[in-house]
């Protein structure tokens, strides 16, 4: 294999600003994912079946389809009717919001239900409303439980985010795909893009092995 490294070193500062922004849009990603999926999932835990239902339909809906239809319909489709036309980056942090805010969902709607109803229930015997129970009682023992998966989600959205590629945003795999189609080569901008994924996502590992760590000796 010969490697050719004068070329990987002309597109090393477009691969660093495809990381930068790589690492942008999956934040952006789980962060209004994260509070749309707890909306999502405290919506599908309601007891009235008729109101709980559209929740349902939504996890269902964007955890039962593919994330590139998703980022091609919401590219194609939805943004142009709110900016007049396509915008690459607007259509990625839209379809890795909406689609982690239906893994978070579940995730939110299972930590929930992991913690005792007793709780609850001396709660709301001290005086506390629902809101307030929530809040102070049953969401910060949930979110200990839920830092795995929620850890998990954002190593998948990182990955997952490389699909913005396929609309202009002009992320990591963006850049890799440009050196590929200007020289046709194939090692070079596809090593060097798994390798920055794979230290992205390892480091995030890392990060929430500790904080994981740290909350389960509190």
């Amino acid at each position: 294999m010969d490697f050719q490294w004068d070329i990987l070193a002309e597109y090393a500062p477009f691969f660093l600003k495809g990381t930068l922004l790589t690492i942008g849009l999956s934040l952006a990603g789980i962060l209004i994912g994260t509070v749309l999926g707890l909306f999502i999932g405290l919506g599908k835990m309601m007891k009235n079946k008729f109101l709980s239902f559209p929740f349902g339909v939504y996890i269902t809906l964007f955890r039962g389809t593919p994330m590139l239809v998703q980022i091609m319909l919401i590219h194609f489709a939805v943004v142009p009717l709110f900016i007049g036309g396509t915008n690459g980056i607007a259509a990625a942090i839209l379809t890795l919001s909406l689609n982690s805010a239906a893994y978070i969902a579940e995730i939110f709607r299972a930590g929930i239900q992991s913690i005792d109803k007793g709780q609850m229930e001396a709660a709301r015997s001290l005086g506390m409303t629902q809101v307030q129970a929530m809040r102070y009682i049953i969401l910060p023992q949930a979110f200990k439980r839920m830092i795995p998966p929620l850890g998990n989600e954002f190593i998948v959205l990182i990955k997952e985010s490389s699909l913005a590629s396929l609309v202009a945003a002009p992320e990591l795999m963006y850049w890799g795909r440009a050196m590929q189609g200007q020289y046709f080569r194939v090692w070079e901008p596809y090593i060097t893009a798994a390798l920055i994924y794979l230290v992205l996502t390892l480091s995030l590992s890392y990060v929430l092995s500790r904080l994981e760590r740290r909350l389960t000796t509190e």
